[in-house]
C-alpha cells in the first residue's frame, strides 16, 4: 500500500488570516510526503458587504482563484484539515453551508473512518478560539471521523496554548491576514502530526 496520504486543507477566510495558515499547514503537509489540495469555501456574503470592508475586499479579490471545495475533494482525502474564523463562538456560515452538502457521503458512510482536524482566528484574544473548534469538531463526531487535534505534544503547542488546533489573534491594522511565527510553528506542527496519523492508519502500521 502507497505511504502517500491525500490531504484536503479546506476553510474559509474573509481578511487573508484563514487563508495564511491554510498555506503554512499545506506546505508543512507537502514536505511531510503528502500530496495536498486547498480549498476555499465559497463566498455567500452580499458584494456590498464585502466593499464595506477594505481588507474582506482585497482578500476576497486576491483568492478569486482558489477552488472551491465539492464533495470529491472529501472522497479523494485521507486527511481533512478544516479552518474557519470565529463567528460568535462557532464557525463561520460558508464553511458552515459547505458542511450542509455533504449529507449524501455522511449517508454512504464515505466520511467515517478519514483523519480530520481544524484551525481558527478571531479578533480578539479569548473570543472563541476553542469553542469554534469544539462547535466544528461536533460535525465530526457525526461523520465517523477521527479527530487528531495537536494536543501539547510539542514544546510549540505551550507557547502557542490551544490543544484543539491552530489558532491566531487576528489583530486590526495592516498586519491583519499575517500569522506570526508562533502560529507558523503550531500549523506546522498540526500539520506533520495529522500527515503522520494519516499515513500509519492507511498503513495499518502504529502511529
Amino acid at each position: 500500500m502507497s505511504n502517500l496520504v491525500n490531504l484536503a486543507v479546506i476553510y474559509y477566510s474573509a481578511t487573508g488570516t484563514g487563508t495564511a495558515i491554510a498555506n503554512e499547514i499545506a506546505g508543512a503537509a507537502e514536505s511531510a510526503g503528502a500530496a495536498v489540495r486547498v480549498r476555499k469555501a465559497a463566498e455567500l456574503a452580499p458584494q456590498a458587504a464585502i466593499d464595506s470592508n477594505p481588507h474582506w475586499a482585497a482578500h476576497h479579490a486576491a483568492t478569486a482563484d482558489v477552488p472551491t471545495p465539492s464533495p470529491e475533494d472529501l472522497t479523494w482525502a485521507d486527511a481533512v484539515v478544516f479552518g474557519s474564523p470565529t463567528r460568535f463562538g462557532n464557525i463561520a456560515a460558508q464553511l458552515k453551508q459547505f458542511f450542509d452538502t455533504l449529507s449524501p457521503l455522511f449517508q454512504a458512510g464515505a466520511l467515517a473512518d478519514k483523519v480530520y482536524s481544524g484551525f481558527t482566528s478571531t479578533g480578539t484574544r479569548h473570543g472563541g478560539h476553542e469553542s469554534t473548534l469544539l462547535a466544528m469538531y461536533n460535525s465530526i463526531h457525526h461523520f465517523g471521523g477521527i479527530i487528531v487535534p495537536p494536543g501539547y505534544t510539542d514544546p510549540v503547542k505551550w507557547v502557542d496554548g490551544n490543544p484543539y488546533g491552530t489558532s491566531h489573534h487576528a489583530v486590526l491594522g495592516p498586519d491583519l491576514g499575517s500569522i506570526d511565527e508562533d502560529t507558523r510553528n503550531a500549523a506546522r506542527h498540526q500539520a506533520e502530526r495529522v500527515v503522520r496519523i494519516a499515513r500509519a492508519l492507511k498503513q495499518g502500521s502504529p502511529a
